[in-house]
């Protein structure tokens, strides 16, 4: 017989070698542990710690303690429960853990096909829901099983490229790579969230017939669930728990100007004068990579960038905010990397040689897990970059992007990669984050290119990484953008246009790029960037900022008029939204709703919101639907609500409930909303 304990808030079962912890951690939310190990990790990962909740413990269907109760010894009894608002846990005598909400609804239960089993679930399959296969010393490989509706609808867990909304019978690698971003939540519609909560390298698999998660390497079980009635309850709920974002500043509001990349100081502003000539409103411009003598100095090359603090004043006179690129990669000859080795800063390799990446030289990662590593880049941060009035960081490759994803060759400070290599990105916001509030910055942001669990809070904006220019890529960054806000990172954006083979002269091209521009629009973000051909040569064959080669220009008058005029407009129109955008950064900052989002979020009473995939709600009142397919110039658009919505471009009014057909010639994509005062930011 298992040995059960109530010790404040927490119901422990000990049977054999497995301990197994389940307690209250949040509103309406509980935490499960479990180790073979002799005692369990104290580590939070991407939970911040609980509230003042009190759990209650049931036992046979009565409850026998709550608050302020003293440890008690449970036995003799048939059943044992936990439970927390409106989330219960019921613990069955053969270990089995089921998850019901107040209504007695059964919401996720553990997957066990054992001899030992109870009921219908006894079997000679021998096959445990939470498998835990112990290794070397403490580590162990983990399986973790769960029963599957085959009707069930998921969304979240991060950033895949796939157009894909809703998850069910996916399969997911949980890495990070370039333009995959790992972010371990996932929003079931039967009325429940659940977070991963383990950085292991590993996969899920959201089957049919069952659910498994699965980490390669790790020490212990650690997951959490919340019940809600709605999913926008429910992502709310996560992120009390996992942290809030700060408020977005304003400069990030408008519309940012990129791309690969420019090679010096005086092409950077002549960019920002003819903005300013052409009175089109620019936001942010931005500083791409190679503008360093070398990677791993966070430094101006002074050969092309010879006078930063000028640059960075004449911007700020324009109205402009300057972003810089930043790598965590170290260079085997830059000028920090032997002070970084000595002091054990530096990504090691467990086996093979230490170069982990291979661009224009040897490269090593800093090792973000350390708190010294974060520091020293810090400092060279600040002293080269922030201090001369720069705020704002583009922390590029943060996966990190290794020249080969063979997780099991690297290690870090907080453990081998296998074991913690997902926490990486969330680590990389940090070190800046706490950098930047110490430097007394209330709303930092940083554009990052990756993300796990927790770094909302971080002042993250993720974008998609480097994804090709075809409109099959448009489309799948329209669910991975909806799935990234479904986990809890609602500071999202894209390369408008795609990163990879966008040719500024090519018609085909021009097109992809005004309906990339449009749906860009209504992101959270909306920036320009891309790798445009033709490619240029580098401006010196020698170490240093022009050894690196560039791409066409990507200005919004580089695509010809017609394009001109198009993307003009949509940037205007996004300066007039600036008060509605506002207004939903600080629902995002006080409650945690992204901006961006499914239209089950608000309308989770309506079959039609759950099937529609490629179009969204921008805040509560605006209703985007973007041409997501060559040439074409209509769409059937979905209209929820018990309310009336406005066609911005043509005025028309229809009623909520019903699939419309709207126009979408090239100048336009389908826009709704139920603000009459909304329409007049799309004239003019």
């Amino acid at each position: 017989m298992a040995m059960i304990t109530w010790q404040q808030n927490r119901l422990i079962r000990q049977f054999d070698r497995e301990i197994l912890w389940i307690e209250a951690w949040g509103k309406n939310a509980l935490r499960i542990r479990a180790t073979k190990n002799a005692t369990m990790d104290e580590e939070a990962w991407a939970l911040l710690e609980p509230g003042q909740e009190k759990a209650e413990l049931l036992v046979d269907g009565h409850c026998v303690t709550g608050a302020g109760a003293h440890d008690e010894v449970v036995a003799g009894a048939s059943s044992v429960a936990i439970r927390n608002g409106s989330i219960t846990a019921l613990l069955s005598a053969d270990g089995r853990l089921v998850f019901q909400n107040q209504d007695g609804k059964v919401l996720l239960e553990e997957y066990l096909r054992t001899e030992e089993a109870l009921g219908e679930s006894r079997s000679l399959l021998k096959i445990e829901a939470r498998e835990i296969k112990m290794g070397r010393g403490e580590d162990c490989a983990l399986t973790m099983r769960f029963e599957s509706n085959p009707k069930e609808r998921l969304y979240g867990m991060g950033q895949y490229q796939q157009e894909v909304l809703n998850l069910k019978g996916s399969i997911l690698e949980l890495a990070q790579r370039n333009s995959q971003a790992s972010v371990p939540f996932v929003c079931s519609d039967q009325g429940y969230g659940f977070l991963w909560n383990n950085p292991a390298i590993g996969q899920v698999s959201f089957g049919t017939n069952r659910t498994e998660w699965h980490a390669q390497s790790t020490k212990q079980l650690d997951y959490w669930i919340t019940a809600g009635d709605t999913p926008g309850e429910i992502l709310e709920q996560y992120l009390q728990v996992t942290g809030l974002p700060p408020m977005m500043p304003e400069y990030a509001l408008g519309f940012w100007q990129s791309k690969l990349r420019y090679q010096t100081q005086e092409e950077l502003l002549c960019v920002a004068r003819e903005y300013h000539r052409r009175r089109i409103p620019l936001s942010v411009l931005v500083i791409d990579y190679f503008h360093w003598p070398n990677q791993g100095t966070w430094r101006f090359d002074k050969t092309y960038w010879p006078d930063p603090q000028a640059m960075v004043q004449e911007l700020k006179e324009l109205g402009i905010e300057l972003m810089v690129s930043v790598w965590p990669t170290v260079d085997a000859d830059c000028e920090n990397y032997s002070e970084m080795l000595e002091q054990g800063l530096l990504v090691a390799a467990d086996r093979g040689l230490r170069t982990q990446m291979n661009f224009l030289g040897n490269e090593t990662f800093y090792d973000a897990t350390n708190p010294r590593a974060r520091e020293y880049v810090w400092n060279k941060v600040k002293e080269h970059y922030y201090d001369l009035g720069i705020r704002t960081f583009w922390l590029d490759v943060a996966e990190p992007e290794y020249s080969v994803y063979d997780f099991e060759l690297y290690r870090y400070q907080k453990g081998s990669n296998l074991q913690v290599g997902n926490i990486y990105p969330l680590m990389y916001a940090k070190g800046f984050y706490d950098g930047m509030r110490q430097a007394g910055d209330n709303q930092p942001l940083n554009l990052v290119r990756c993300a796990w669990a927790g770094s909302q809070r971080f002042g993250t904006l993720v974008w998609s990484g480097d994804i090709h220019s075809s409109f099959r890529s448009l489309r799948s960054q329209v669910a991975a953008g909806l799935n990234m806000a479904m986990a809890g990172i609602p500071w999202w954006t894209t390369d408008i246009g795609g990163f990879n083979d966008g040719a500024t002269e090519d018609p085909h091209f021009r097109e992809l790029l005004i309906r990339w521009f449009q749906y860009g629009t209504f992101c959270p973000v909306m920036r320009l960037h891309g790798y445009r051909l033709p490619y240029q040569e580098p401006m010196s064959k020698e170490v240093g900022g022009g050894m690196c080669d560039t791409g066409a220009p990507n200005e919004v008058w580089s695509f010809g008029k017609q394009a001109y005029e198009i993307l003009v407009r949509y940037i205007q129109i996004r300066e007039r939204l600036r008060p509605y955008i506002r207004e939903q950064m600080k629902l995002a900052h006080e409650q945690g709703i992204p901006p961006m989002r499914p239209l089950f979020y608000d309308f989770p009473s309506e079959e039609h919101a759950w099937q529609t995939e490629d179009a969204y709600l921008f805040g509560a009142h605006l209703l985007i639907a973007p041409i997501l397919h060559e040439k074409a110039v209509q769409r059937m658009v979905y209209l929820p609500g018990d309310k009336s919505w406005i066609e911005v471009e043509t005025g028309r009014v229809y009623e909520g409930g019903q699939w419309v057909l709207a126009d979408a010639p090239i100048e336009a994509i389908p826009v709704f909303t139920d603000q009459k005062e909304l329409v007049e930011c799309f004239r003019g």
